[in-house]
């Protein structure tokens, strides 16, 4: 089964059949929560990439570690993420995402795609694929924090380039209903 995010589901957010079997599965005595996904060392500072859209366009492995922070859940989402010219020839890329999503023991299919609109000084701003605004995103520096509010949560990413190679973002997410903390590395394929 194939799943892609839809509407306002925030980016990270289990969906799917591996969703609804965790939503309707009790919460069972969790295992340890898996370490974040390996980072290779780093400098003490970031890597500075002068252009957003031109860095990240290709294709990269994703290794996602979710963890509910409330209730002790956690899974996984291994795939790939394609970063590409729209079809459309607006100038954006297309950022499709497909893997394997393990939550909570149940697994299947999941995937999402966003747009990033590049801007002339290297910065872009990132869209859900129907063009409703996600977040900017400015790597000059090789790092970058963002905010997202999504209904009555709130999503507070960070952004680090590592190399040239690899990259990670993590989302605090907060809200009434949410207790949540995204970790990705991306390395490039």
């Amino acid at each position: 089964m194939s799943v892609t995010v839809p509407g306002p589901t925030p980016p990270d957010t289990p969906t799917g059949a591996a969703a609804g079997a965790a939503a309707a599965a009790p919460a069972p005595q969790a295992p340890p929560i898996p370490p974040t996904p390996p980072v290779p060392p780093t400098s003490p500072t970031a890597y500075p990439v002068p252009d957003a859209a031109a860095h990240l366009a290709g294709r990269w492995t994703v290794d996602r570690v979710l963890r509910d922070l409330a209730t002790g859940t956690h899974g996984s989402f291994r795939g790939t993420a394609d970063f590409t010219p729209a079809p459309d020839g607006d100038g954006c890329l297309l950022h499709i995402e497909d893997g394997e999503l393990d939550w909570a023991g149940a697994r299947g299919r999941a995937g999402r795609t966003l747009r990033l609109l590049p801007a002339p000084d290297g910065t872009a701003e990132v869209t859900f694929a129907d063009g409703r605004p996600f977040h900017d995103l400015d790597l000059r520096t090789g790092h970058w924090t963002t905010r997202h509010p999504c209904g009555p949560d709130v999503y507070d990413g960070t952004f680090t380039v590592l190399s040239a190679d690899t990259w990670r973002v993590s989302w605090r997410v907060t809200g009434r209903a949410k207790d949540q903390l995204l970790t990705t590395v991306y390395r490039r394929r």
